[in-house]
């Protein structure tokens, strides 16, 4: 890669040289027939991967976006929902949810913890809800929320389940047409941006809607949007040749090429791959005395947020950082200040993360808290290679 610097941070993410290339082409115009096939296949592309019955939306805008407009084509103001929060992007849809009229009921679990799936299944047994959102990975806590145990819930209790997977896409099992323990218990719509696992670089909202919640947007009279509402995009998508609103067209270049890659490495490697990488760098970060918000069997393999000992200054260890290459987040709400946070996702490499670790703890031993980066790196490659090689 041609990056001068290792962004590992939970997004945007390291950029490969095809996707920079890609991003380079010339630009042509939004309704040339040669834009319009690669556009076409982008979208194709997208389903491939999250294999949905539905339709499926690539559209310049941010993750926000994306939230947006699955929420307002699938619930309707005065309808509730059920927020399924593990920390403040998952907070986000309470806001989102009442600007849109829409009743908000939510369950926040403490940071770094999973909500009990239990509490979701009394919370859905007293009240009809709409539908259910979900974070699959929360960018702020690290943490990943456990589908196989709450879909089947909030299917049974007749609601959509809306899975935001902003920080988890092409990084951790999203299957639409996965079923879960009914035929008709599946994702009804999945969300997600550009620039985290699929390692584009950041302007694109890409929505998949099943056709369980294709069939609610049309329950809608009329929803409170125009530029989100799927009414106008699904003859695009149809036929990328026609015209709504301009679209990003290097940025689709750019995600084309992104997700030939993607799809190439096969999405059972992805998902082994940042597995790996996730608890390789965990391991070897708990040698330096650094211990993870989430515990292990919730913890997300796409970033994690990782708690400082007393005596680390999180802006000069991250400055620190910052000089030798290796950038990575501070962290939010009351823990800023006490962790940082760390991607391990998209087109990170196993080379990049270990130089990581080693220079984490060389920034660590400037700071006059002695580790031993020898014994970090060889727990490290131990855990990588006892599950990808």
């Amino acid at each position: 890669m041609r990056n001068k610097e290792m962004l590992l941070i939970p997004g945007p993410t390291p950029v490969v040289d095809s996707i920079y290339d890609s991003l380079a082409l010339e630009t042509r115009s939004h309704t040339d027939p040669r834009f319009a096939a690669i556009y076409k296949g982008a979208i194709e592309k997208t389903r491939q991967m999250l294999k949905t019955d539905g339709e499926v939306f690539v559209i310049a805008g941010s993750g926000t976006v994306a939230m947006e407009m699955a929420l307002v084509n699938t619930v309707a103001s005065g309808e509730k929902i059920l927020v399924i929060s593990h920390g403040y992007f998952g907070d986000r849809f309470i806001q989102l949810g009442e600007a849109f009229g829409i009743e908000v009921d939510v369950l926040q679990s403490e940071w770094g913890k999973r909500v009990n799936p239990d509490d979701v299944e009394k919370k859905l047994a007293n009240g009809k809800f709409k539908a259910v959102t979900i974070t699959h990975a929360d960018t702020s806590t690290g943490v990943a929320a456990d589908l196989d145990a709450l879909v089947p819930i909030i299917k049974k209790h007749g609601a959509l389940v809306i899975l935001d997977g902003v920080c988890a896409t092409a990084a951790m099992e999203e299957d639409m047409s996965k079923t879960y323990g009914h035929p008709n218990y599946k994702i009804d719509v999945v969300l997600t941006g550009s620039q985290k696992a699929i390692g584009v670089p950041p302007g694109l909202a890409i929505v998949a809607f099943n056709k369980t919640a294709l069939a609610a947007r049309e329950q809608i009279e009329r929803v409170p949007a125009y530029y989100c509402d799927i009414h106008n995009w699904i003859p695009i998508m149809n036929d990328p040749g026609k015209y709504f609103a301009t679209p990003p067209v290097n940025l689709i270049y750019a995600y084309d090429e992104g997700m030939k890659l993607v799809l190439n490495e096969g999405m059972e490697n992805r998902y082994k791959r940042h597995k790996a990488f996730g608890k390789a760098v965990r391991a070897a970060l708990v040698v330096y005395g650094l211990k993870a918000l989430a515990e292990e069997d919730a913890a997300a393999p796409t970033l994690s947020c990782i708690l400082y000992p007393e005596g680390i200054n999180d802006a000069a260890f991250r400055a620190s950082l910052a000089k030798k290459g290796v950038i990575v987040a501070g962290a939010l709400s009351h823990l800023a200040g006490k962790a940082f946070r760390i991607g391990h996702m998209g087109n990170t490499t196993e080379q990049m993360l270990e130089k990581a670790i080693v220079r984490i703890g060389e920034t660590m031993n400037e700071l006059g808290y002695l580790v031993d980066t020898a014994k970090a790196v060889e727990c490290f490659k131990e855990v990588v290679y006892s599950r990808v090689v």
